[in-house]
């Protein structure tokens, strides 16, 4: 007859001290493992996150919120300023022409429709012409055939024009009056236009002939100028605006150009006195 077995028909099987060794180390076991397998995973993904691209995160301002702390979406990507488009200066844009229909004007201002950018260079060749874009909202663009000549102008034009416009900041008067002006009028319009440069103003002097007078209109300018040279100098020089109007700008001169004219004016009061002198040595002599 055997033994009776260990575990009975309802009975538990109790392990022994070389059970319990190997549950133990199985366990160590497991742990081990399980520790080895999170440190592996952690180091890999912290390899293929280093290695994406960071997308730097705009942060809504909170002070511009109107409801929960939100003034516009959620964006990851900074969102840039566009900048306004500058402003190609005038003058000839050679073979490069990105449209393909342009609307073409000759060298004497007279329309010639619309034509295939080919046409217009074809033409530019055969009159020995410059391509200048004219408008380039329009539909189709606007250009025109030009000489050398004809751009050197226009830019000198555009320069005079930029020039005599007053700038952001800047107060500019005007004074208009008749070439048949009377003496203590023009004394009285000089006076206000000293008070304007004073206060470092831009003043343009319009004059218009008179009918019947022959009054030098240039001359006019000079005197006004006479008078505030001390301080002004031309922003735009007397020029004939139109048939029977001339018109000038007078501005405050700089701190450099002020330092200037009073060594100009030393220099020449200095040499005036220096003549005097000779003249009164010679005339001593002559007795």
């Amino acid at each position: 007859p055997g033994r009776p077995s260990a575990a009975g028909a309802g009975g538990s099987v109790r392990a022994g001290p070389a059970g319990r060794m190997t549950t133990f180390c199985v366990i160590k076991l497991l742990c081990q493992a399980t520790r080895n397998e999170n440190r592996y995973t952690k180091r890999v993904f912290g390899t293929l996150l280093a290695q994406m691209p960071q997308k730097r995160v705009v942060v809504p301002n909170s002070r511009k919120s109107n409801v929960f702390g939100l003034a516009q979406p959620f964006c990851t990507a900074e969102e840039l300023p566009t900048q306004p488009k500058r402003k190609a200066a005038f003058g000839s844009v050679g073979r490069r022409i990105p449209y393909r229909i342009l609307h073409v004007i000759n060298q004497d201002g007279e329309s010639l429709g619309n034509m295939h950018r080919a046409e217009a260079l074809k033409l530019m060749d055969q009159h020995d012409l410059k391509l200048v874009l004219l408008s380039e909202n329009a539909e189709p663009p606007v250009y025109r055939l030009m000489t050398g000549q004809q751009i050197h102008e226009e830019q000198l034009r555009r320069a005079e024009k930029k020039k005599a416009s007053p700038k952001p900041g800047v107060v500019q008067k005007e004074l208009s009056f008749s070439s048949a002006i009377a003496k203590n009028d023009l004394e009285t319009k000089t006076k206000q236009i000293a008070q304007w440069i004073e206060k470092k103003y831009h003043v343009k002097v319009t004059i218009r002939q008179a009918k019947g007078s022959d009054t030098d209109m240039f001359m006019l300018f000079d005197q006004i100028f006479e008078t505030v040279s001390e301080k002004a100098t031309y922003l735009s020089k007397p020029k004939v605006a139109r048939e029977g109007v001339n018109i000038c700008i007078l501005r405050h001169m700089s701190d450099k150009e002020l330092k200037a004219h009073q060594k100009m004016e030393n220099q020449k009061n200095s040499s005036v006195k220096k003549d005097e002198n000779e003249d009164l040595k010679s005339s001593e002599l002559h007795q």
